[in-house]
């Protein structure tokens, strides 16, 4: 019964993403042929230079090849020997997942995965998919922040989070609500504690809590240790980021000044990197129609962009995530992200 009702729940939430995409396509569908909107974005469109979308994907195909490259060199921190061309491999078998299954951190369980089936230090392994993620996701989130707080700050166009207008109002709009939540949770506790039965069941949730907590806490000290012990290659793996980003960003600036669109390259830093990381929240596949639409939000109420070219933009960072997304779905069908196609632990061949 417990597997069925896991397997229920999974169906449910691939419906509800995908269900989100499909509304999210609609909406645009009406949106694009309400008035002149259809002729004005594919003008757009045609007065782009493919040269420089072709670039833009080069250069987003290299930069995954390089992430490839940063997760390499955190599993060696761990002792974990696996050859460079496979983890590239399954970086961009990752990032296939991750644009066409349903969840963001597809790819990264995938990954996790191969590795964990072949060596002893398991938990190392995933540690390593984890700091990977971390170290992306914080590089974004300081980018964004050193962007806006040099550039937006001040200025009276500066995106707002907090406030009346801010972007998360609905916080106080809501209050009620999570109050009201906070109270049933103390209470359903309170409840538990007061009778026999439920207090035991605290305790042995408690105590199975306590034993394996204890034991990945231990774990997670160790690999700590070990990564805290070779900072360089943390320092590394973040300046490895920091570049990727940058440099991704600015070419959807060239790429946007090719579509018409006159706005400071400083948007690009902040609404680029802080939809980036909104995108990895499971709320659709591959964080589509989330990204795409506050994406053209930000860019339509803050940077005064015309709607059309807002969307074409978004349009062509998606189409680029998904064409770079497809040699993973190459090495998928030649098999070429097997076990017995890399090394682990010491360079002993797995066979």
């Amino acid at each position: 019964m417990p597997k069925t009702k896991t397997k229920k729940s999974k169906y449910i939430f691939l419906f509800l993403r995908v269900l989100v995409i499909a509304a999210g396509v609609v909406w645009v569908i009406v949106w694009i042929f309400h008035g002149r909107r259809w002729s004005n974005l594919t003008s757009i469109f045609r007065q782009m230079n493919l040269g420089v979308f072709a670039i833009l994907l080069s250069a987003f195909v290299i930069c995954q090849a390089i992430v490839g490259f940063r997760w390499w060199l955190l599993l060696r921190t761990q002792s974990i020997l696996i050859d460079l061309g496979a983890a590239v491999r399954l970086n961009f078998l990752g990032l296939f997942y991750n644009n066409f299954m349903p969840s963001s951190v597809g790819g990264d369980f995938l990954r996790a995965w191969y590795v964990t089936r072949h060596t002893d230090k398991k938990f190392e392994a995933v540690l390593s998919v984890f700091v990977d993620r971390l170290v992306g996701l914080s590089s974004t989130l300081i980018i964004a922040a050193f962007f806006y707080t040099l550039f937006m700050r001040t200025h009276s166009d500066a995106v707002t989070f907090t406030g009346p207008t801010g972007s998360f109002k609905f916080l106080a709009e809501y209050k009620r609500v999570i109050i009201t939540l906070v109270v049933i949770l103390t209470v359903v506790l309170g409840g538990l504690l007061l009778h026999k039965r439920g207090r035991a069941l605290l305790r042995v949730a408690w105590l199975h809590i306590r034993i394996h907590g204890i034991r990945a806490i231990e774990k997670l000290k160790d690999a700590v240790r070990v990564y805290f012990s070779k900072p360089l290659t943390i320092l590394a793996a973040f300046g490895l980021t920091v570049f990727i980003q940058i440099m991704l960003i600015t070419g959807f600036w060239f790429l946007g000044k090719n579509l018409g669109i006159t706005a400071d390259l400083r948007y690009y830093y902040v609404f680029f990197t802080l939809t980036w990381v909104l995108g990895t929240l499971p709320v659709s596949i591959g964080g589509a129609v989330v990204v795409e639409g506050t994406l053209a939000y930000l860019f339509i109420h803050y940077a005064s962009v015309e709607a059309e070219a807002a969307l074409a933009l978004v349009l062509c960072q998606r189409i680029i995530w998904i064409l770079a997304s497809l040699p993973g779905a190459v090495i998928h069908l030649v098999g070429a992200h097997l076990p017995k196609d890399f090394f682990v632990d010491y360079d002993k061949p797995v066979v």
